[in-house]
């Protein structure tokens, strides 16, 4: 599920090094677009995986906060690996505070992932010149707003992506 950066850059460098061997005339607007599109899936789906750990924090906050309350040594049942186990509230506490920290680790390095893809998009944007049907113009730059799905062309100087 997460791919590493360097796969499209070296997409974007094998593209460009097939430009200036010869005769190609680079990648076609649709190749372009379906790259461009899967760059955004990847930033989707890490986003989704992201909001999946976020609920995931909460609920084990829930369960710590419960727990807290409950007679240390009272029986509980904890779901490990697809089987339920029988121990004590003493015994669940330390090992849920140490999975919320865990994922909270997890989310902080998934939002850097995404803020790392986001800038790879960008640059993507910019260096096929691609632009968003509906997307006002700005001068000189691309904004960061992707948020449509669809490919077209326009005039042969760019991709427009709907």
């Amino acid at each position: 599920m997460y791919t590493s950066t360097n796969d499209s850059k070296n997409s974007m460098e094998e593209t460009t090094a097939s430009n200036s061997r010869g005769k190609q005339t680079g990648p076609t607007a649709e190749q372009v677009a379906a790259g461009f599109q899967r760059l955004r899936q990847e930033q989707r789906s890490m986003a989704t995986k992201a909001a999946e750990l976020e609920m995931e924090i909460s609920v084990h906050g829930l369960v710590i906060d419960s727990l807290k309350e409950a007679d240390p040594t009272r029986k509980c049942y904890r779901l490990i690996g697809g089987v339920l186990v029988e121990r004590t509230v003493q015994e669940v506490l330390p090992a849920l505070d140490i999975n919320k920290e865990q994922i909270s680790e997890i989310v902080e390095s998934l939002s850097t992932q995404m803020q790392t893809k986001g800038q790879e998009l960008n640059e993507y944007r910019e260096h096929f010149n691609i632009r968003i049907v509906g997307e006002q113009e700005a001068p000189n730059k691309a904004t960061a707003s992707v948020e449509s799905e669809g490919v077209g062309t326009q005039g042969g100087t760019g991709v427009l992506v709907s």
